[in-house]
């Protein structure tokens, strides 16, 4: 017998793994497509148990701005907004006790930055590690949001432009009346220093008056943009300078060189920089500043703007001041809603009815307590910038036959004693159809108008758009001012294309109709503005 320690021989046992080693390596082939999906997928993907994250895919971190680490310390509520906290984590309750919830809806977020953006989550229950769970697909949905509150906005203000057009279409003919006899007065009053600073202040009152109805048109169609080729960096200082003369709040502005030119109503535009800085004003009762920049841009789909894709001008109005709460944020371009003591509602509204009929956008970001800012987009233009007039100071007379259409007696009464003063002979017509058997005569008699004033809007009768077609047919070099209070079509602003040589809006001023009337007479035909 030999050495019991030493071996014998080996025993042995092999067992063929061949399956276990295809389904492991199937199994990780398995999860790496699916981890492959996952990280790749545009969409947030989490599981929430306990109120918790327990898996945050790579464009959750990217949505919000957390790594993955501070995500999953907190609960998941925490990084829903105040006001739809609550709700998220009710459905999320109810959801896990059993209870049907939708499986759909949107509410809001706050990313790291204290930016807000609008999240749509779809809810799955399932089970994570043994336990009941939510599966979350989350879609940033800011850009639509947005969309769609513009267009609720446009909406909201052309449905108000039709009650608001009208009002001020009544209310500048009365105007006119007011304003043009306070015009008259003050060509006639005597040497008394009294009685003519009397008469300037009720000039000023009514052109304060017209200010207000300009604000209501701009909410209708008739509020179109009498435009002009130009460079806006000076219209930019000089706005933001006279909006904050007399407070305790100066402008910085950060203007890029080579600016593009824009195709804008100078007046408009430099009322909606004066209404944001006024804005802007008020939000900042300590003082400071306020930032205003402009600079072009290039807009496109992806950015989520309802704008075309094309180069725009954009203007910056930004504030240091106490911000606008996340309620009233989406309102404050309604018209009428305030929040101040004094202000009729009108200033934002009507800044954004401005830029909208000038084919822009003006879009708002506000943090409570940190400030506001605005931006303002305008369609470049590749027109080179025109040249503008000033206006005389002093009423000039002149002559000529003048003709003058409207259908309301106290119109006409003014204007003609206005014309005459002026030193104009003056006839006068209720509609168009009159307008033109005048005309008709005064050429037979060879005696012709020099000019012919249009009223645009006759109700029930010929208006200035048919009357200057047949006057056209009649004589077509004729000389024709259109005038309105109002106007649903774009002959204010286009004047020249429909065979106006000029335009004068209600209400008007001796001044006003002498410059007018000068401009006409004395220079080439349709082209005046």
């Amino acid at each position: 017998i030999g050495d019991p320690q030493e071996p014998l021989g080996v025993h042995g046992t092999a067992r063929d793994i061949t399956d276990r080693k295809r389904a492991e390596d199937a199994l990780r082939e398995s999860q790496e497509k699916y981890r492959l999906v996952v990280d790749n997928a545009k969409e947030a993907i989490l599981v929430v148990q306990d109120m918790m994250l327990k898996f945050v895919n790579p464009r959750a971190m990217e949505l919000s701005g957390y790594t993955e680490e501070e995500l999953k310390l907190a609960d998941f509520t925490d990084f829903v907004h105040p006001d739809d906290r609550a709700m998220v984590a009710e459905r999320y309750a109810r959801r896990m006790s059993g209870e049907y919830v939708p499986s759909v809806y949107p509410f809001r977020i706050f990313d790291r930055f204290g930016n807000i953006k609008w999240a749509e989550i779809t809810a799955i229950p399932v089970k994570w590690d043994g336990k009941p769970a939510t599966l979350n697909f989350v879609v940033d949905i800011t850009a639509r949001r947005r969309l769609e509150e513009e267009l609720v906005k446009i909406q909201k203000l052309e449905s108000l432009g039709i009650l608001a057009g009208g009002i001020a279409h009544d209310f500048n003919n009365i105007l006119t009346v007011i304003l043009g006899n306070i015009s008259l007065a003050r060509m006639h009053a005597a040497s008394s220093e009294e009685t003519k600073r009397r008469l300037k202040e009720a000039e000023k009152g009514c052109l304060q008056a017209q200010g207000l109805t300009q604000q209501l048109l701009t909410f209708s169609k008739g509020g179109a943009p009498i435009r002009k080729a130009m460079e806006i960096s000076h219209l930019i200082k000089d706005s933001c300078h006279f909006a904050v003369r007399g407070s305790n709040v100066r402008c910085e502005f950060s203007l890029a060189d080579n600016l593009s030119t824009v195709e804008i109503d100078d007046g408009q535009i430099g009322q909606v920089i004066n209404n944001l800085v006024i804005n802007a004003v008020h939000s900042m009762p300590q003082g400071g500043v306020i930032g205003v920049g402009a600079e072009n841009v290039t807009v496109d789909s992806s950015q989520g703007l309802p704008l075309k894709d094309r180069d725009y001008l954009k203007i910056v109005v930004r504030d240091h001041g106490v911000g606008i709460p996340q309620n009233i944020l989406p309102r404050i371009f309604d018209p009428y809603f305030t929040t101040k003591q004094k202000g009729s509602g009108l200033g934002l509204a009507t800044a954004y009815s401005i830029v909208k009929n000038h084919e822009g956008l003006i879009t708002v970001e506000s943090v409570p307590s940190f400030g506001t800012v605005f931006h303002v987009y305008l369609p470049a233009s590749k027109r080179e910038a025109e040249k503008s007039a000033t206006p005389g100071e002093v009423v000039t007379g002149g002559a000529g036959r003048i003709l003058v259409m409207d259908d309301e007696d106290s119109i006409r009464v003014v204007a003609a004693e206005m014309l005459s003063t002026l030193g104009y002979d003056v006839q006068c017509a209720r509609d168009g159809y009159e307008a033109i058997q005048l005309y008709r005569f005064a050429r037979a008699a060879n005696s012709p108008f020099d000019v012919v004033i249009l009223d645009l809007t006759v109700p029930g009768g010929m208006g200035g758009a048919e009357a200057i077609r047949k006057l056209l047919e009649i004589d077509p070099g004729i000389k024709a001012v259109v005038s309105s209070g109002y106007s649903n079509d774009p002959i204010m602003a286009s004047f020249n294309q429909y065979g106006f040589c000029g335009v004068v809006a209600k209400p008007y001023t001796s001044r006003d109709l002498s410059e007018t009337l000068t401009r006409v007479i004395f220079h080439s035909e349709h082209f005046v503005q």
